[in-house]
Parts: C-alpha cells; structure tokens; sequence
C-alpha cells in the first residue's frame, strides 16, 4: 500500500481539555491515536491489456493480466481457464508412461493442482468473477481428476480445496504469483496424504515421525508483479508469509537406529511448487508419516525434474514404491517431445543393452555427423518404432542439443532439447525415436549435432542406438508387479 496522505495532529493537554468541552466528546476518545488514509498503490496500464505485448516466452506465461480486490491479480489465460486434461493422444502417452512405472512396481500420484481461478475466485473484481465460469471450470478439473485414474494413476482429489474464503495472510495462492503459498502447499499435502495411505503396500513403508513449525516470514515478490512492473512500470509491495521447515519428531527413533530412513520409498518430482520455500515436501512427510526424496527444483517445469530423476543412478539403484508427480494445468501433457524423453530415461536409454549403432566423436564448431548407418558397409535395418537414441556430452554442463536426424528416405527431423538453467545436469539426453503418424516406419540413417554454444574446450560426444525394452535391473520388478 502506498500511503497518500498522513495527519497526525498533536495538541497538549490543556488546549485538548478545552476542546473535548467544547465539542461534548467522551472521554473515552481521547486515546485516539493517529489518523491514516491510505489509498490501493497501483492499477495496471493499458498495455496490460495488449497481449501483443507480451513478447517473450516467458511474458506468454501470464497472458494476460487483469486487477483484482486487495491488490491481487490474475492470468485471464491460466488462472480463469475453464479446460482441463488433455488430448486423446495425450492420455493415450500418459496410460503407457504409467504402464511402464507398473512394470516396474512403482505407484504414481499425480497431483494436479486446482487454477488460482477456481481457488481464489473471490478476490476477482465482481465483474471478471461473473464472467468467470466457474461452474464449468469445476466440472471439467474433476472430469480431468476422473480420466487419470481411468488410466491407472493415483489422483487425489483437490477440488475441496476451492472456492475460499481465506485471508490474505492463510490464502492457498499468493497475491500476485503462480505459487502457492505454505498454508496451501499444507492444505494440498494433507489430501495427497490420504491418497498415499491408499496405495497397496504403504503399511509396509518404513514410517517415521514428523513435525511441521514457523521458523520466520518469507517475502514473496510474484512473478505477475515483476510482469506487471515490466509492462506498466508499476511497483507493487513485498508480500511476506509464514514460513515453515518440517524435521524428524524424534531423531533417536528405532527407524533411524537400522537405517530405514537413509533410503527414502517414495520421491517427489515436479516444479518449482515442490521447492524447499512452501516446504510442500516436508508437509507430504508429516501427513504420510514417511520420508521423502524431493528432486523437485526451480525452473524445472513440467518434465525437468522427472526426467532428471529417471535418468539418475539414484532411481535406477533405488527405485521409489510411490512417485509423486506435482504439476499445474498450464503443462501441455501431450507433447511428444516430453513423452519420448521420459519413456527413454525410465529404461536407461542404451545402458546394459546390445547398441546397434555407436560412434564418440570429437565435436568441432558448428554442425558435425556423428552417426551414420551402414559407414562400414554393413547396413542396419532401424525402423523408429523399434529404437531409442541416447547420446551423451563429455561436458556435463551441455544443457542444449540441437541435432538432425535423417532418414534412409530422404526425410529428415529437426530436434532441440533444453535442459533447465536451474539444475546441475549430466550431459544426457535420450530419447525414443519418433514413431507417430507415418514415422514409425522410417529407417535411421544419420545424425548431425550442432556443437555446444560457447565451445571453448574440446568436447566428446557419445551417440548410440538401441532397441526400446526394460533397463537393467527391471525384469525382476516387472515379473513382480501387480496388474
């Protein structure tokens, strides 16, 4: 808030005398204190309005922004959509991703967060809230909610959650950020909780105390805010909250005693809502009574953290019982690109299988052929449906690749994976070979890869073909798993 006008008049004790006996006011009144009028600081500008000028990719995330009561805003695109779920296709990758973890004895929770728009719907000014469909948006969430578990998920269900009437300072979304603030990431873990407790096998989880407390106030300057300052130069207060670290009831306990801590069952992969910030893992563990390996990180989106988990040799070592998978609807789940990534690193691309095509190359600058079948005269037969494709960088720091893959009829595919800023990658990307509509049947030839931007050092690339099936390790988990 930004204060406009402040009076504060101060009168001794003998001119006060004489002017509460002038003016007949009661005693009482004479502990009034200052008088302050204060004014709501900022309004959006016009070119809020203008979705033209969100211009950047991520500007494009918060079209576009409109006012609301007590200094909120709201995404008109992602907060007050009335559509949720996906494609046909879309569900059809989600069925087999889930059928792949089935396989490998692992439960999925996917935890699909309810809009700002259905949760805080009353903060909206009274116009925008009548044209808000609200009725329509919670038919179609819980519609969603309903078609993942048709497809063999574990889906709590988070509508209960919406239409508060919380505060400001208890509110399940901040003000002026995507986020969900701690009081809703506690809210959401208790539901998700009951869920867990569901799963076939979670009495056989090691379970261990925990307890949840204040440890301070966070400040919160939202992403929409830092928009909104971009587009109208507006300036908007620091919104501050409760705080919240959640720690072991008892650290003596018998489990700790054998160890059954050090080797968490259940992980937690998603986006940045999962972060140490809104303690939404310490939460989970609370209510579940279970330790819990967050992988989660900032800035990771939809698939970051998933498919860094998948890929690590801690997942393949160690594979979780229950997987709980956060994410927003604003996450496009039929895109193939993601789902070609997961399916690969959920096997471990071409580790312990038999490679049908290798090469390591040395990378000069700009655009370098580092496979090609049939270079030794003798020609594979690799059609995409069969294949996956894993290639790895000898700078673990490689974030980007940028290849072309050709095809023994002439065609070829661009493909450009980026990896998040935010997380310590390793160098990998793998992939299955795209099979969709007519590319199933086409045949691999070659592969070029654009050097790394910024090159300085010599860097090696690993490139290797495969046939698609389980990883290592997971036979015995697929033999063993339930239907």
């Amino acid at each position: 808030m930004k204060v406009r006008d402040m009076k504060w008049i101060g009168l001794s004790s003998l001119a006060a005398a004489i002017c509460l006996a002038s003016t007949g006011l009661r005693a009482e009144e004479q502990s009034q204190g200052p008088v302050f009028k204060a004014e709501g600081c900022c309004t959006l500008c016009p070119a809020a309005h203008n979705a033209s000028l969100y211009t950047t990719n991520y500007m494009k995330n918060f079209l576009t922004l409109i006012d609301a009561q007590d200094e909120w805003l709201f995404r008109t695109q992602e907060d007050l959509r009335t559509e949720f779920g996906t494609t046909p296709e879309g569900y059809r990758m989600l069925k087999e991703l889930r059928d792949a973890f089935k396989a490998r004895g692992i439960e999925v929770v996917l935890v699909y967060q309810p809009t700002r728009g259905l949760v805080n719907r009353d903060k909206l000014r009274p116009e925008d809230k009548a044209r808000f469909d609200y009725d329509r948006a919670l038919k179609n969430y819980r519609t969603a909610l309903d078609r993942f578990r048709e497809i063999g998920f574990w889906v709590p269900d988070l509508s209960p959650l919406t239409d508060e009437q919380a505060d400001n300072e208890r509110a399940f979304y901040f003000a002026r950020d995507q986020h969900w603030t701690p009081y809703g990431a506690e809210r959401t873990a208790r539901v998700v909780a009951e869920t867990v407790k569901q799963i076939p096998g979670y009495d056989d989880l090691p379970k261990k105390e925990f307890v949840s407390r204040k440890i301070g106030r966070m400040g919160k300057r939202g992403t929409m805010q830092n928009v909104a300052g971009q587009l109208c130069g507006t300036s908007y207060a620091i919104q501050y909250m409760d705080q919240f670290a959640t720690e072991p009831k008892d650290e003596s306990s018998s489990d700790d005693l054998f160890g059954d801590s050090s080797n968490p069952q259940i992980a937690l992969v998603g986006t940045s809502h999962s972060g140490k910030n809104y303690n939404f893992a310490g939460f989970l563990e609370e209510n579940i009574g279970s330790e819990i390996l967050n992988v989660a990180f900032p800035g990771g989106g939809l698939e970051g953290s998933m498919i860094e988990y998948l890929g690590s040799q801690e997942f393949h070592d160690n594979p979780p019982k229950v997987l709980i998978w956060e994410f927003s609807p604003l996450y496009d789940l039929a895109s193939k690109k993601i789902h070609r990534q997961m399916m690969a690193v959920l096997e471990d691309g071409c580790d312990q299988k038999d490679v049908l095509l290798a090469s390591k190359t040395k990378l000069r600058p700009g655009a370098n052929e580092v496979l090609v079948n049939g270079k030794n005269n003798s020609l594979v037969t690799l059609p995409n449906k069969n294949h996956l494709m894993d290639i790895r960088f000898s700078d673990p720091s490689v974030k980007t690749l940028e290849a072309t893959l050709w095809y023994l009829s002439g065609r070829r595919e661009k493909l450009k994976i980026e990896k998040p800023n935010t997380y310590d990658t390793d160098g990998r990307f793998a992939f299955e070979m795209r099979d969709d509509e007519d590319w199933g049947d086409l045949d691999f030839f070659a592969l070029e890869i654009q050097s790394p931007e910024g090159m300085t050092e010599p860097v090696e690339v690993e490139a290797r073909v495969c046939k698609r099936g389980p990883g290592p390790n997971k036979l015995t988990a697929q033999n063993g798993a339930g239907s």
